[in-house]
Formats: structure tokens, C-alpha cells, sequence
């Protein structure tokens, strides 16, 4: 009868060394850079923005927080520092919402940045899950709680990224696993912290972005199979209450910072698709965006841009790749006008962009 309980001590025995062993690895090479910048060896970066965000904000110097979602995402560092004279952290997150964002921010500023650039569309404050609840998003990771540090240390896939990183730091295998890594099934995979979900330097942006694409995507949400989904998660009192809770909520906790909030370029046909297959999701978009403008023009801190009614970009299709999503080229421009100012909302005119919005999809006809 000894035997059996003996080999399970030794199996529990062995499983627990295991364990400690693959959190030594993780906790020396710290593949997040959560606790340490790396030194030991070359750094490498995730595309997996709501992990990786939180070991930049602990490994990287910065006075500038750029903040948004997908919308934001392809901004390279290097070109918000050029841009703006500053020394940027870019923190954008695919398809996050306003809990996520405002908490990510909150880390940022407590880490030293004064200034916010906060690409700000009205899908953000769409309902979701509580932050402390939010299952895409930990929340103790961020903090440095026992509970985040644990899930850190005794992470599986965390133990495979140390190790695949042990493994890059010896000259022999450093070239071809650097080659290999973009293959194989590892996250920390880039290098340089400026390529962190941008677009290739190499990339066709002429094949991914041009007016065929954009009217196919336009024709394809205003299906009548699947319009419905224009206004899905839209209903103006919950997204007026995330906006006051998480946006101005962060603002006024932080008069001390600068935020630069900006309204992005849609494509002209997101707003006529709404006009055509969804007028009630217009109607809270634009009563929701109104509530904004006069709300955050209202704040000291707060420097708010419009670049939604800029004609020249936002009916020329060939800037988009569907009906939102913009440019490189459109990029460079957000970063230009959000230097000079030229389309930051007057306090005493709140809604003037909004009213030049409103007429122009309502005069606005869908090329066949």
C-alpha cells in the first residue's frame, strides 16, 4: 500500500518543482519586462496589446500616453514623437472599450505621462463588462497584485515565451529563431517596440485601402440581413454614463494632465449607412457626440479635435479599407492636424463640426 502514495508524493513532489522551476525562468527572463526593462538579453514585444500594454507601462520612459482602438492602432511611436515633440507610449487596443481604456490610462499617468492623446469614437462607450470583471482584460496584472504577479510567474505559455526567449539570446540560434519567430507559435515576436501592431513599412497600402473596398464593406453592413447589427449594443443613456464614469471621470481625477481627444475621419458612408439602414443609431451617435463636445470643451485640460467633417478625406473611399478604418496616409494627417490645431472645437461653438457632419450626410448620395 506504501508504493502507490509514495509515487504520488514523488509525482506531486516533482510537479511543484516543475512549477517553481518554470517561474524562476519567467521571473528571470520576464519576457513582459514587468518587472525589470530587459538587460540581460534583447527585448522582445507582443502584438497582444491588452497583455503587453501593461509591462510597457513599467519598462518604458514616457511623458505621452497615445490611447485608442483599432482606429489608433497602426500609429507608429516614432511618428507621434516626430509629429507632436513628444516622447510617446502608444497604448491603443482593437476593439476596446471605454472601461479598458480609461483604466490603461489611469496606469499611465500614474507612471508619469502629463499629456493624453485619446482617439475617442462613440462605439467605445458601448455596454460591457465592469472592469474588475472584464475577462479580456486583468486588471491584477496591471496592479502588481499577488493574484496578477502569480498568473505572471505560473503561466504555461509565459514559461514557453522565457524559454523560446533563453533560447534567442545565444548567438548561434539568435538569427534564425529571430527569422522563424514570425512562424512559430510564440507572442514576443518584434523587436523593435515601434513595431508593435503597425503595418509592415513594406506594406501595399494602395492593395489594402481604395474605394472598391470601402463600397463593398458599405454594401455589405447594409444588407438587409445584417443592418440590424449598425446598432447593436447602442442605447444613449448607458453609453452618456460610461462616458461620464470613464472619460470625464479620468479628466477631472487628472487636472494636472493634458488630454488631446479627437474625434477620428469615418468614411462619409459609416454615417450614411446609419442614414439608410439604422436613423435611430444616427440619432444616438450624433445626440451622444453633442453630450461630448460640450462636456469636454468645457474642461481646461482638455483640447478636443473633430476630424469627422474634413470633406477632402472623408469622401475620397480610397483612404479606407472598409467604412472607418483609415490610411497610413490619413494617419500622418491626424498627427499633422493635432500639432497645428486647425480643427480643435471652439468652447463657444461646441457643435459646430457636428452641424457641418449632419448636412453633409444628409446630402450625400452612394456612388453606384
Amino acid at each position: 500500500m506504501r508504493a502507490p502514495f509514495a509515487n504520488v508524493r514523488r509525482l506531486l513532489l516533482a510537479s511543484v518543482v516543475c512549477a517553481l522551476d518554470a517561474a524562476a525562468l519567467t521571473f528571470v527572463v520576464d519576457p513582459l519586462q514587468l518587472f525589470r526593462p530587459s538587460r540581460l538579453m534583447a527585448a522582445f514585444y507582443s502584438d497582444d496589446t491588452r497583455v503587453q500594454n501593461a509591462g510597457l507601462i513599467r519598462s518604458q520612459s514616457f511623458d505621452t500616453a497615445f490611447m485608442g482602438t483599432s482606429l489608433a492602432i497602426h500609429f507608429r511611436q516614432s511618428e507621434i514623437d516626430r509629429a507632436l515633440g513628444v516622447h510617446s507610449l502608444k497604448l491603443a487596443m482593437t476593439g476596446s472599450n471605454s472601461r479598458q481604456q480609461a483604466f490603461v490610462l489611469a496606469q499611465a499617468i500614474d507612471r508619469g505621462a502629463r499629456r493624453v492623446i485619446w482617439e475617442m469614437d462613440d462605439f467605445i462607450f458601448v455596454d460591457a463588462a465592469d472592469i474588475e470583471t472584464d475577462p479580456y482584460l486583468s486588471v491584477d496584472l496591471y496592479r502588481g497584485t499577488a493574484k496578477g504577479i502569480a498568473s505572471y510567474l505560473f503561466s504555461a505559455a509565459m514559461a514557453k515565451e522565457s524559454l523560446f526567449a533563453l533560447a534567442r539570446s545565444m548567438p548561434p540560434l539568435r538569427e534564425p529563431l529571430i527569422r522563424a519567430a514570425p512562424f512559430l507559435p510564440v507572442k514576443f515576436a518584434l523587436s523593435d517596440v515601434d513595431d508593435i501592431y503597425a503595418l509592415p513599412r513594406d506594406f501595399d497600402v494602395a492593395r489594402g485601402y481604395n474605394a472598391t473596398r470601402t463600397l463593398a464593406a458599405f454594401a455589405y453592413i447594409t444588407d438587409p440581413v445584417r443592418r440590424r447589427f449598425l446598432g447593436e449594443g447602442y442605447g444613449y443613456d448607458a453609453m452618456a454614463g460610461h462616458f461620464e464614469h470613464d472619460a470625464v471621470g479620468l479628466i477631472t481625477r487628472h487636472p494636472g494632465v493634458t488630454f488631446d481627444i479627437y474625434f477620428p475621419p469615418y468614411s462619409i458612408l459609416q454615417f450614411v449607412a446609419m442614414r439608410d439602414a439604422s436613423p435611430e443609431t444616427l440619432k444616438i451617435v450624433t445626440e451622444l457626440t453633442a453630450h461630448v463636445a460640450r462636456r469636454l470643451t468645457q474642461f481646461p485640460n482638455v483640447r478636443l479635435h473633430d476630424f469627422r467633417a474634413i470633406k477632402a478625406v472623408t469622401h475620397d473611399l480610397d483612404n479606407y479599407s472598409d467604412v472607418i478604418h483609415h490610411s497610413p496616409v490619413v494617419d500622418a494627417m491626424v498627427l499633422k492636424w493635432l500639432a497645428s490645431g486647425e480643427y480643435r472645437l471652439d468652447p463657444k461653438a461646441p457643435l459646430a463640426s457636428l452641424d457641418e457632419l449632419k448636412a453633409q450626410v444628409e446630402a450625400y448620395r452612394v456612388p453606384k
